[in-house]
């Protein structure tokens, strides 16, 4: 069920109503049924999978606190006993396994007779045709988060079954995220939830914010992309450079959009999810592009897997492998294709590059803002060129991660490298157009998001008419421009 289709809507009035009429244990009882009624829209027979995942991580986190010694509290343990490991690693291994067989057991195989026909036994290729679970991605990483945080005494182990089946299953943001933590989201689960008009009202307007990236934006967009990257050898590598600035919308259009969407529709239901995007293209560094795209996976990889491994804690040289390895297997989650493992391994070496290039000194917190604090020659100078700097190696990376093969995306960087010598030029006034119009766009949005500092464009601090006109302006573009036929969000792939 998309959220961009013409069921959603009426599935989410109809659970809407209900939820306002129920008290808060009747409430959560029909967001259980209306989440797991949202995942079997799409197949139902993964619903056993949602549902098995969700029991061996609970079991798991019961097994460790009965395990617990005695003498540790719930608030932080330094000694585990065995049996603490044994049910974390059992949790891991099984939710990473089956995320592994669903998602990478092709990828493997296909990778490992390569290696052997390169050295010479002539393997066969085999597969299995598996069908790879809609957000298995997600869910896995938020039902670990949990384990992992019951281990560390992080979080208060939940005995309510249906509570954390809710926690793992929350319908807004199951198969694409935000990847929440129980100790942000179980607590709002537990409490009287009540819904005010100001909640909706900001929820409606997130909503609105949310289809306009995505049907106007990213979806608006889609058809060009597609046919710049798949057939690059039929354009000048000028077109082929603006095909990959294309690209960088649609991504962002799309992924943030799913998120405000979900965002708005979580608050109609009185809760609040995390911020998944602060307006990352605005970036001034590479560290900072971090601290804006995919918020919840970036620290979900800190938390989980950098700090873990060392994180900056045993010397440079250490910093620069645990960096790689993180952005590696960040790359590696998005997708079963070696693409996705340069784009991640290209962003580790930017962050790496980064790193040193500082030499120590601490990243500012939010560099961007700069567009809202004195100005001066050299501070507008500086953050320009940064600005500039990211954005493109943004971009390069986004070549990977939109194409099929390494070969492909290296066939494609050496096209936007000839320039002018292949391809034609024609089209190439449209699509510069198209960039420019659609950049302007978005690019108003997210600085109005940053002069306000707030989650969508125009607040309360403006003059009625002139948010009225805005939104206005947002749903004629939406309506009248905007792809008129459904496109599924580019992150439900993974």
């Amino acid at each position: 069920m998309l959220f961009n289709s013409f069921t959603f809507p009426v599935f989410l009035l109809i659970v809407l109503s209900l939820y306002l009429c129920l008290a808060r244990r009747w409430q959560n009882r029909l967001l259980l049924f209306s989440s797991y009624l949202f995942y079997a829209w799409w197949d139902w027979r993964f619903v056993a999978l949602l549902l098995y995942v969700t029991f061996v991580n609970y079991l798991a986190g019961l097994k460790i606190a009965e395990a617990r010694p005695k003498s540790g509290g719930e608030g932080g343990v330094s000694v585990h006993s065995p049996r603490e490991k044994l049910w974390l690693w059992t949790a891991v291994a099984i939710s990473l396994g089956l995320l592994g067989f669903f998602k990478y057991f092709n990828f493997f195989a296909d990778s490992l007779v390569h290696l052997l026909n390169i050295l010479g036994f002539g393997a066969t290729p085999f597969t299995l045709r598996i069908l790879l679970p809609v957000g298995i991605s997600f869910f896995t990483f938020q039902a670990l988060a949990y384990t992992i945080d019951i281990y560390r005494g992080k979080e208060t182990v939940q005995r309510d079954f249906s509570l954390f089946a809710l926690y793992i299953s929350f319908f807004p943001q199951l198969v694409a995220g935000p990847i929440e933590r129980s100790t942000r989201l179980i607590p709002q689960l537990k409490k009287r939830r009540v819904v005010t008009k100001e909640m909706i009202a900001s929820a409606s307007q997130l909503i609105l914010v949310g289809y306009f990236k995505k049907i106007f934006l990213a979806d608006g967009v889609a058809a060009m992309v597609s046919s710049i990257f798949d057939r690059p050898d039929g354009f000048c590598g000028l077109a082929l450079l603006l095909g990959a600035y294309l690209f960088a919308l649609q991504i962002y259009g799309d992924f943030s959009g799913y998120t405000d969407i979900a965002r708005g529709v979580a608050r109609l239901f009185g809760i609040e999810l995390c911020l998944n995007f602060r307006q990352p293209y605005f970036a001034s560094n590479i560290t900072d592009f971090w601290r804006r795209w995919h918020i919840s996976l970036s620290t979900w990889l800190r938390d989980y897997l950098y700090i873990p491994l060392g994180g900056n804690r045993k010397g440079k040289g250490r910093t620069y492998l645990n960096l790689m390895l993180t952005m590696l297997l960040g790359g590696l989650w998005h997708g079963a294709n070696w693409t996705f493992v340069v784009w991640g391994g290209l962003h580790g070496f930017f962050l790496m590059a980064h790193k040193f290039i500082l030499g120590g000194k601490k990243v500012p917190s939010n560099p961007s803002e700069t567009i809202r604090g004195h100005l001066s020659f050299g501070r507008i100078a500086g953050y320009a060129a940064g600005w500039f700097l990211t954005f493109h190696l943004v971009v390069f990376a986004w070549i990977f991660f939109r194409a099929e093969s390494i070969s492909s995306a290296l066939d494609y960087i050496g096209g936007i490298l000839h320039f002018a010598h292949h391809g034609h030029f024609a089209g190439l006034a449209m699509y510069a157009a198209h960039f420019l119009f659609y950049a302007l766009a978005i690019g108003v949005i997210d600085l109005l998001c940053i002069l306000h500092n707030s989650e969508v464009p125009f607040t309360t601090k403006q003059p009625a008419l002139l948010r009225a006109a805005g939104y206005a302006v947002m749903i004629f573009l939406i309506l009248y421009i905007g792809a008129s036929d459904v496109q599924p969000f580019i992150y439900f792939q993974f």
